[in-house]
């Protein structure tokens, strides 16, 4: 293959995406990934099965110190623009929830749908290929790899963030952007599992598997959605959630009664059910270990008659406001998405290109846009990756 007229550095979602839209304009594509194989956190994604985007997707699904960066791409390339690839491939697929689709079958559909695109539109990819040098000269850049030298006029980074480095992540992109002088947000793990220790971790890890639904708020951010107790702390997509919106010191609410007025529901226990014991009145609303718990530790064993007004609001105050305190998270091992990372004031919303160095662009999970749980980042990845494959 000649010299390439685009590098993209990153075969994942964004990357890919990318490539086969600069391809279909006619541009000569070269990807190259370090890992093994192309897609691999499209692989692993949504057990297997992709949460490859949501039909709700807005601006509003997203973080970023510019929340009105991501418009544009978002506005250009939709959810619908991506089903309708999928339905020309002929892949099967249901939504779950809240607008998630998935693949019925297997996430490695996706993969091959991007793969085949690529090959169709003339893009090479090319993996187990390090780059270890790279340099512009004003008007092209220069790439010194583990599989020899290329040029390009263009040079787009869809590396992504730090999130599960077995996967092969790196800070390899935040290392590009400082090189070439562009301003990095500070980074951490998001839509992580939070860590519980001392007594929190003593009182509640012997619940781990259970799960129930609960409502977290924190930072102005609030989601309705299921809890998981694990054997280190909490996790299900409620807490993956606000763990994007979380940072140590900040208050973690977690009402375990959602769309429920707790006062309200226990004063009427207590006058319906006087001799019922107060586990199996919580038994009704919570897993029964966890109702049991929480008597043992908190409440005792008597019959609901027993409870006088100010322990019934005591009842319903624990109920509302879980006083579980979490001291930190799994970290970027076990992190779905990186938050922060390279400033959107030096890029254009339009194309992802760099204000910077002309012909340099960022998209996907390395920029500083993270989207919710739920198919938001691969939405982010497509419509980012579009915006840069027709403008590169």
């Amino acid at each position: 293959m000649q010299q390439p007229d685009v590098v993209i550095i990153g075969a994942g979602a964004a990357g890919l995406m990318c490539a086969i839209t600069a391809g279909r304009r006619g541009r000569r594509v070269r990807v190259i990934e370090h890992t093994n194989r192309p897609g691999k956190k499209i692989l692993m994604s949504g057990g297997g099965r992709c949460n490859f985007t949501n039909t709700g997707t807005t601006p509003a699904n997203f973080l970023s110190a510019n929340p009105h960066f991501c418009k544009s791409a978002l506005a250009r390339f939709t959810a619908w623009h991506f089903i309708e690839r999928v339905e020309q491939h002929g892949i099967a697929y249901h939504e779950k929830e809240l607008g998630q689709l998935f693949c019925d079958v297997s996430s490695k559909l996706i993969v091959k749908m991007l793969l085949d695109d690529a090959q169709d539109a003339g893009v090479e990819v090319v993996t187990d290929c390090s780059v270890n040098e790279l340099s512009h000269n004003g008007d092209r850049f220069a790439l010194r790899t583990t599989k020899g030298a290329v040029t390009s006029e263009s040079l787009v980074i869809a590396s992504g963030g730090l999130s599960i480095p077995r996967m092969g992540a790196t800070g390899f992109g935040y290392r590009v952007a400082e090189q070439f002088g562009h301003r990095l947000l500070p980074t951490r793990a998001g839509l992580v599992p939070f860590t519980t220790s001392g007594k929190h971790l003593e009182r509640w890890s012997e619940l781990s598997g259970l799960s129930l639904p609960v409502q977290a708020d924190c930072s102005g951010a609030s989601f309705s959605n299921a809890m998981l107790f694990t054997h280190r702390g909490l996790s299900g997509p409620a807490m993956l959630q606000v763990s994007s919106y979380w940072q140590p010191g900040d208050d973690l609410r977690i009402n375990l009664l959602p769309d429920t007025d707790a006062q309200e529901w226990i004063t009427s226990q207590r006058q319906q059910r006087p001799d019922a014991a107060l586990h199996n009145v919580l038994a009704d609303v919570l897993p029964r270990r966890f109702a049991q718990r929480i008597c043992d530790l908190e409440f005792g064993e008597r019959p609901m008659r027993q409870y006088d007004p100010p322990q019934l609001k005591r009842i319903a105050d624990y109920l509302s406001r879980w006083p579980i305190v979490v001291s930190g998270t799994e970290g970027y091992r076990t992190a779905e998405v990186t938050l922060g990372g390279v400033d959107t004031d030096e890029l254009s919303s339009t194309t992802m290109a760099s204000k910077r160095v002309p012909g340099l662009h960022f998209i996907g999970e390395v920029v500083d846009v993270t989207g919710w749980l739920g198919g938001y980042n691969f939405q982010w990845a497509w419509a980012s990756g579009h915006a840069a494959g027709q403008a590169c």
